[in-house]
C-alpha cells in the first residue's frame, strides 16, 4: 500500500516536473526540488530521458548533489559522474559520510579520487580506509564509522554529562557501545536504558551483553537476515579479534533488501538491475542480444528434438497437437519448483542438510498433479481424436515431464549452484533458459557466476581498490574519559 502510494507520488511528480520544465523557470523547478528528499529526487533522475535529466541536475542544490549521487542506480551515477569537471565532483563527495563516499568512490575518476583523499585530514582517511579494507557486499563495507563509545566501569550520569557536552548523537543511535579500553566490545548501553535507569548506576550493571557483534566479513544478506529474526535498529561490527570496528544501521539493511530483491527478479530475465530503463536503443540491444541468442540455440535444439521424430508426428497429427501442451505443463511445474528453491535459497532454509528431503516431497507433489492432469488430459483426448492410445501417450508424458521438470531443479540449485565446488556448472547454468545467477550472487567466486558491471576499482570479486588493502585497523572512536 505504501509502495503503490510512493509510485504515484513519483508519477504526479514527474508530470508537475515536465510541465514546468517545458514552460517554466529554472527557479520553478529550484523552488519543487526544495521540498524533496535526496532519494526523491534521485526515483526523479532515473525517470527522466537523458535531456530533462541533464537539465534537472544542473538545477539541484549543490549542497546535496552528493547525496543524490549515492542513491540513483550505478548506469545513471555514471552518466552523471562523466558530464562533471573534478572540482565540482571533490566540492560536492567531500563532505559526505564515510560509508557514503566508499560506496560512491568506485565510480569516480582517479584525478577526483587523488583530489579527495589530499582533501582530508589523517582521521577521516584513516575511517575510509577502514570500510575500503572490506568487500562492499559484508558487513565492513555496510558498516558506519559515526558511533558513540563508553566505558563499563563508568555511571550513568557520566554518560549523560558526556553526550551533553557532544551536543550531538549519530543518527538512528538508539544505543550506545560499550567497549573496554583496547576498543573491545562488551555490549550496548539503550538509550531507553540510560534515560530510565538510576544515574548512580555503573554501565556494567545495566547494559545489555546479549546482543552480539557481527563480524566484519558477514555477507550482507546474512546482515538483513539478523535484522529480520531480532528486530535489530543497528548492530555493532567487530574484526575477528573482537574489536569494535561500526556500527550498521537498519537503513542500510533495507536497501541491502531492495537490491537482492531487484536482483533476483531482473536476473530472471537476464537483465541487471542497476542498468538506465533510458540507456540509448543499441546499448540495450546489445545487452539483450546475448541473453536472446542464447534462447534462440535452445530453442533450435528443441526443435531438432522433434525433427527426430519427424516421420512418427507425420503418421499421427495429432501428437503435433497435443506437444505444446505437456511442454506447458512441465514449464509451469518447472516455475513453481524454482520459485520455492529461489525463495528458499535467498532466506537459507535450502542446504545439502535438507536438500534431499525437499527433493522427494517436490517429487511426490509432481506424480501427484502428474496423475491428477494425466488422467483429465487422457479423457480430453480420447474423446477429441477418438483414441484411447493417444490419450494414454500423452497421460504419460505428462508424468514424466512433471516429475522430471521437478527433480532436476530441485537436484541442480542446492547441490550445484550454490556450492564453490563447481563455478564451471553454475556458470553454464547462467545462461540456462531459467534464472541466470540468481542463487550465485553469494558465493565466493560471484565473479565467475554473475560479475557485476566493472568500475574504476571492481575486479572479478567486487574488492575494494588495491590502494586500501592494508590490515585492518579501525579508528578510534570517541569515548567517555
Amino acid at each position: 500500500m505504501v509502495e503503490a502510494a510512493e509510485q504515484q507520488n513519483t508519477q504526479q511528480r514527474l508530470e508537475i516536473l515536465g510541465e514546468v520544465l517545458h514552460s517554466g523557470t529554472a527557479e520553478q523547478v529550484r523552488h519543487l526540488l526544495d521540498g524533496l528528499h535526496p532519494a526523491e529526487i534521485a526515483d526523479l533522475l532515473e525517470s527522466l530521458p537523458h535531456e530533462p535529466r541533464d537539465i534537472l541536475w544542473e538545477l539541484i542544490d549543490t549542497a546535496i548533489q552528493g547525496e543524490v549521487l549515492t542513491e540513483v542506480n550505478e548506469e545513471v551515477r555514471a552518466g552523471l559522474i562523466e558530464d562533471m569537471e573534478t572540482a565540482q565532483l571533490v566540492a560536492i563527495t567531500e563532505s559526505l559520510d564515510t560509508d557514503d563516499l566508499a560506496d560512491l568512490l568506485q565510480d569516480l575518476p582517479g584525478a577526483v579520487i587523488h583530489e579527495l583523499l589530499h582533501s582530508m585530514d589523517k582521521q577521516n582517511r584513516q575511517r575510509l580506509e577502514a570500510v575500503l579494507s572490506y568487500p562492499e557486499d559484508t558487513a565492513g563495507g555496510l558498516m558506519d564509522l559515526e558511533i558513540v563509545t563508553v566505558r563499563a566501569n563508568v555511571t550513568l550520569d557520566v554518560v549523560l554529562r558526556y553526550l551533553r557536552l557532544r551536543g550531538t548523537i549519530p543518527d538512528l543511535t538508539d544505543s550506545l557501545m560499550v567497549v573496554d579500553r583496547f576498543d573491545h566490545y562488551q555490549g550496548v548501553l539503550p538509550l531507553a536504558t540510560l534515560l530510565t535507569s538510576d544515574p548512580d548506576a555503573s554501565v556494567a550493571e545495566v547494559m545489555d551483553r546479549d546482543i552480539d557483534g557481527i563480524s566484519a566479513s558477514t555477507k550482507d544478506v546474512d546482515v538483513a537476515r539478523l535484522f529480520e529474526d531480532r528486530d535489530l535498529v543497528s548492530a555493532p561490527v567487530i574484526d575477528e579479534n573482537g574489536k569494535l570496528l561500526g556500527r550498521i544501521t537498519i537503513d542500510d539493511v533495507v536497501d541491502v533488501i531492495r537490491e537482492e530483491a531487484d536482483h533476483s527478479f531482473m536476473s530472471m530475465a537476464g537483465l541487471d538491475e542497476d542498468s538506465d530503463i533510458f540507456a540509448p536503443a543499441i546499448v540495450s540491444a546489445r545487452r539483450r542480444a546475448v541473453w536472446l541468442g542464447v534462447n534462440l540455440a535452445t530453442a533450435f535444439l528443441a526443435s531438432w528434438v522433434i525433427g527426430l521424430y519427424e516421420a512418427t508426428l507425420q503418421q499421427v497429427v495429432a501428437l503435433a497437437v497435443l506437444m505444446p501442451i505437456v511442454a506447458s505443463m512441465g514449464g509451469i511445474a518447472g516455475n513453481q519448483t524454482l520459485t520455492i528453491m529461489i525463495r528458499g535459497l535467498a532466506l537459507g532454509q535450502v542446504g545439502s542438510s535438507n536438500a534431499r528431503t525437499l527433493m522427494v516431497k517436490e517429487m511426490a507433489v509432481s506424480i501427484m498433479n502428474g496423475l491428477i492432469w494425466s488422467l483429465v488430459v487422457a479423457l480430453i483426448v480420447t474423446a477429441w481424436f477418438q483414441s484411447m492410445a493417444i490419450g494414454a501417450i500423452i497421460a504419460a508424458a505428462l508424468i514424466v515431464n512433471l516429475v522430471c521438470a521437478a527433480s532436476e531443479l530441485t537436484l541442480r540449485w542446492p547441490a550445484r549452484c550454490c556450492s564453490p565446488l563447481s563455478p564451471t556448472w553454475s556458470a553454464l547454468w547462467h545462461f540456462s533458459a531459467w534464472a541466470p545467477g540468481s542463487c550465485c550472487r553469494d558465493a565466493a567466486w560471484i565473479g565467475t557466476c554473475h560479475p557485476r558491471v566493472p568500475g574504476l576499482f571492481t575486479p572479478a570479486l567486487r574488492s575494494r581498490p588495491a590502494l586500501f588493502q592494508k590490515p585492518r585497523s579501525a579508528p578510534r572512536m570517541p569515548r567517555v574519559p
